[in-house]
């Protein structure tokens, strides 16, 4: 039984990179809090002396360690539809998931490792997933399907700019590396949860026998919302004044929200595995216009980085991640109420790790409690869908 269940969990992307985004979302939350704790309440820190620069493994880890697993098993999940073909052999998944992993371990390690090793072992797994996404895209060639691989490639080069940094080849672009990652995922989702959350809802709608009032997808707002938010992350690549990045985050975050407003949101509100789509779209709005706001001088950065990354990406990402495994499972489009529980927690620590750039004084404690509720969300995620990664597709246990 065990064996057919580890078969099962490396039968499909949804199954074996979504677990591995959820564990790890609580494992290397984990260990951040056990060195920011440590720090603030001058604790022995030696069990952490294998870190990088704590504050840059811990958002190197979030951005290409939990984002790179949610990327993964999304589009290996969902190419195969998209082109009507076969999706990749178990093989594939045994060995992608296991250079993941290893990614994440040079990546702990890395101090005691020759920084050539850790960038080349972290940097051969995203290449690997656009290689086996590009090759399905191009059976059934769409231009707006294959820009997803042209952002992929972006998310790609932001992680090459914090090993080049480690490497010692190109001087402060770790953090620069991190913010190129961040608004390349702030793309994605402007791009792919621009499609799903309209659909979803219409879908959703349309079974109650709803006709009128459905959601609107204007395609000049889609246009200028998608390609404002990628020309964001080209413009700081290649270094432009950060008043013009700042300038297309403003613009790409409104124009997010104007699509929202037009996605019958309302409608949701007694739906978790729907609201949770628009409640983090949203945030992922609202997120590119506060880190907008702070290129211009206004606001605190560090806020917006937390805002667009937590409320956004973790939001969007967990949102999508449960709704694409119970689906593909064979699961009614229910979120069990573990799951729908992390839906409400993940904005709620959202929220309260921008508090802590606002109100100094409750700055660590600030950060203790979000930390806490992140621990908290993913593990209620895990454990709500823990017979979904491992176990028979629904119709299966039924037949």
């Amino acid at each position: 039984m065990v064996f057919a269940s580890v078969r099962r969990l490396f039968s499909a992307g949804y199954r074996v990179f979504f677990l591995a985004a959820g564990l790890f979302a609580i494992v290397s939350m984990a260990l951040w809090l056990g060195w920011f704790a440590a720090q603030v309440y001058g604790l022995n820190t030696d069990p952490f002396q294998h870190m990088t620069a704590p504050y840059l493994w811990h958002a190197h880890e979030m951005i290409f360690g939990y984002g790179s697993a949610a990327i993964a098993g999304f589009l290996l999940t969902a190419a195969p539809n998209w082109t009507n073909s076969r999706g990749a052999p178990a093989r594939f998944f045994v060995i992608a998931s296991a250079i993941w992993f290893l990614g994440r371990l040079v990546m702990w390690a890395a101090p005691g490792l020759s920084a050539g090793v850790v960038a080349l072992v972290d940097l051969t797994f995203v290449p690997i997933i656009a290689v086996s996404i590009a090759a399905m895209l191009l059976k059934r060639f769409n231009p707006r399907q294959f820009l997803i691989v042209v952002v992929i490639a972006l998310f790609w080069v932001g992680n090459l700019f914090m090993h080049l940094d480690w490497l010692g080849l190109v001087e402060q672009s770790a953090d620069a590396g991190i913010r190129i990652g961040l608004l390349a995922l702030a793309a994605l989702i402007q791009i792919l949860g621009g499609r799903v959350t309209p659909a979803f809802t219409r879908n959703a709608m349309v079974r109650t026998g709803r006709d009128d009032n459905l959601p609107r997808t204007p395609m000049p707002l889609a246009v200028i919302s998608i390609l404002t938010a990628i020309v964001a992350v080209l413009a700081y690549i290649v270094g432009l004044p950060e008043y013009v990045v700042g300038a297309l985050c403003l613009l790409a975050g409104v124009t997010g929200l104007a699509r929202l407003a037009l996605w019958q949101g309302l409608w949701t509100r007694g739906q978790p595995i729907l609201w949770t789509l628009h409640l983090s779209y949203g945030l992922n709005g609202l997120g590119l216009i506060a880190l907008g706001a702070a290129f211009l001088g206004l606001g605190s950065e560090v806020g917006a980085l937390h805002l667009l990354g937590i409320g956004g990406v973790a939001g969007m990402t967990i949102s999508v991640m449960s709704r694409a495994a119970i689906g593909h499972s064979g699961r009614p489009l229910i979120a069990p109420a573990p799951v729908a529980l992390a839906y409400a927690l993940v904005p709620v620590a959202a929220a309260v790790r921008y508090a802590a750039t606002v109100m100094p004084g409750l700055y660590e404690m600030a950060i203790l409690v979000s930390g806490g509720l992140w621990l908290l969300a993913f593990c209620l995620y895990v454990v709500g869908l823990w017979r979904v990664f491992f176990g028979q597709r629904y119709r299966e246990n039924a037949a």
